[in-house]
């Protein structure tokens, strides 16, 4: 299904790619050969997994919408980049690890990538319909260091298209200080097809954003969050968090793993909080 798909997303595009020249033509062709590329060695994957890379094709979305740069296009891809490479990882579903399993069911599990490293995959499912987190995890991005210790600040450095931001975060300093202050450039892309939402990212380079005094700038990547209804209870939302981090410096892999996993169980706490605090009444 994969390979006839990308066949059609390449049939939809022709009459685009035509009008297209120098940089942009270049660019959809090479966006329509990873795709073909994708779908000729993925392995079957599960259905909602399918549908949001049947439906996150850059030549009928965001081509169309206005002549990007060529920086943005870079950035367009690399987020395209980093959403496909995280769906590959979430979609195997052998050698993953239990970490951690708390008192309500949030599960924390490991595996080792050959080209990646160690990823960590958080399992949860928030007593919150999908609208509602998606708004407070992509609309309210920059409120994130209000309610989540691990983060002081997000910031949206640039908005590319409807889907792709750049941003700089800078992450809280651990209890005791045991890993300093770190901070990231990232790109970010948002898919929302269907009952499934993506939040995929990676680490990239912004001139504006240089590394910053007092901080060590980590990489992070592929990661995402997945966002899908509940089977059965639509007002609550299953939640899957990817995460890939190296946070450079001199520290020993045990105490990366424990802060990690233990980032992730705060994180889903913390969200749960937020999302059940009540709402200001409108004047």
């Amino acid at each position: 299904m994969l390979p006839a798909t990308s066949k059609l997303c390449a049939a939809i595009s022709y009459r685009h790619l035509r009008n297209m020249t120098g940089l942009r033509r270049q660019a959809a062709v090479a966006i329509s050969q990873e795709l073909s590329r994708l779908a000729s060695h993925s392995p079957g994957p599960s259905t909602w997994i399918h549908q949001v890379r049947r439906r996150s094709s850059l030549l009928s979305s965001r081509l169309e919408e206005k002549p990007f740069s060529e920086m943005e296009m870079s950035y367009i891809k690399q987020g395209e980049e980093a959403l496909q490479k995280s769906l590959r990882i979430l979609e195997d579903q052998d050698d993953w690890k239990t970490e951690t399993v708390a008192g309500n069911g949030d599960k924390v599990l490991s595996k080792v990538l050959p080209d990646v490293g160690k990823v960590f995959r958080l399992e949860v499912v928030v007593d919150q319909p999908l609208d509602t987190v998606y708004g407070e995890l992509v609309d309210n991005m920059e409120q994130m260091g209000e309610w989540n210790p691990s983060v002081k600040e997000v910031r949206i450095l640039e908005k590319i298209g409807k889907d792709t931001v750049i941003t700089h975060e800078k992450a809280a300093a651990t209890p005791g200080n045991i890993v300093g202050p770190r901070d990231f450039v990232s790109v970010r892309c948002s898919r929302r097809r269907g009952s499934t939402c993506v939040l995929a990212g990676m680490s990239t380079t912004y001139g504006a954003m240089p590394e910053q005094e007092g901080f060590i700038r980590a990489e992070n990547g592929p990661t995402c969050m997945v966002l899908r209804p509940l089977p059965g209870s639509p007002s609550r939302t299953r939640l899957t968090w990817l995460l890939s981090i190296d946070l450079k410096g001199w520290l020993p892999k045990t105490i990366i793993n424990q802060v990690l996993s233990q980032t992730q169980v705060d994180f889903a706490k913390h969200l749960r909080q937020r999302l059940a605090r009540p709402v200001p009444a409108a004047c």
